[in-house]
């Protein structure tokens, strides 16, 4: 009697039980088989580079300063204090339309510094958003990977923030000057009218945007940065108005007249005085000499560009 044949397994493949079913995994047949490659393609496009980084976030930073591209509640104070700004424009115009003056109420170069106020706000609740997000949630050596740089991403967030503030201060000068038009006042006195008061908008774009920045950057926490821009915008003019107006009673003019450097508004206000004709809120009307509006000019150039430098070193660090 011949021994009953047996089944040997190894250890490696399962034996199904009697009467069930095999679940184990069949072998593929040959030829069946495939290889997903999900590794990142290969980019044979166009490399845009530096210059469309660059243009990229300029565009994103100024449309972000309106809260454009962004929820509506972002888009509620911007917009707000734009009305704000073109308002009191609008009312002047209807009033020299109606009235069919011979002059405007108001310089096109003292629009922005009755204003003041609202530049302020508008600086203080967007120069914060710009920078202190990125600074916050440690997006910032995203941006330096590659191909944007440093100085790429100061130039952008600068010029963006100078544009909106440029913007902000330059409408109501074209509401008046349509205003002036319409009005019939002579076209060659509001043309040249008009091209001072963007000159000098212009510069106080470049100076607050500066300041703005560099006050901004300096902390991650945009309540700090809002309080902080608006302690340096409006104290040391409160500062320097309670001091002026004290050294004018005292027969002081020249020094009254030298301590307009110590306030961003007031420096714009010496500059704009004795160079783009404008008249002086400095206290009795007191107007800047030759020497000091050089000196104010100078001055103020400095400070931009300084700004401009101490953001390129806070980024220089911000970006290890």
């Amino acid at each position: 009697m011949s021994p009953e044949p047996t089944t040997s397994a190894s250890p490696s493949t399962p034996v199904p039980a009697p009467g069930r079913a095999s679940t184990a995994p069949q072998p593929a047949p040959p030829g069946s088989a495939f290889i997903h490659n999900i590794g990142y393609r290969h980019y044979d496009g166009p490399r845009l580079g530096r210059a469309y980084a660059r243009r990229s976030l300029f565009s994103q930073s100024l449309r972000g300063a309106y809260g454009l591209g962004r929820s509506a509640r972002t888009k509620v104070l911007p917009m707000l204090l734009f009305a704000v700004m073109c308002l009191p424009a609008a009312i002047m115009v209807a009033v020299a339309v109606f009235t069919k003056a011979t002059a405007l109420p108001v310089d096109y170069t003292r629009y922005a510094i009755y204003l003041q106020a609202v530049i302020g706000l508008y600086l203080a609740a967007q120069a914060p958003q710009s920078v202190s997000r990125d600074l916050r949630f440690k997006t910032v050596p995203l941006y330096f990977s590659r191909p944007i740089e440093r100085a790429d991403y100061v130039a952008a967030k600068f010029a963006a923030m100078a544009s909106a503030l440029f913007v902000l201060t330059a409408a109501p000068l074209l509401v008046l000057y349509i205003g002036a038009l319409l009005a019939e006042l002579d076209f060659l006195d509001q043309t040249k009218g008009l091209g001072q008061g963007l000159v000098s908008v212009a510069l106080l774009s470049l100076l607050f945007a500066g300041i703005g920045l560099v006050i901004s950057a300096l902390t991650p926490r945009r309540g700090f940065g809002v309080a902080a821009v608006i302690a340096v915008l409006t104290i040391p003019y409160a500062a320097v108005s309670a001091v002026q107006g004290i050294a004018a009673v005292q027969g002081s003019e020249a020094a009254a007249g030298w301590l307009g450097l110590f306030s961003p508004i007031t420096l714009i206000d010496g500059v704009q005085t004795k160079f783009l004709g404008g008249t002086s809120s400095f206290p009795n009307g007191l107007e800047p000499s030759t020497a000091a509006g050089f000196v104010y000019l100078l001055f103020t150039l400095v400070v931009i560009a300084g700004c401009y430098a101490l953001l390129m070193r806070r980024y220089r660090k911000a970006g290890l």
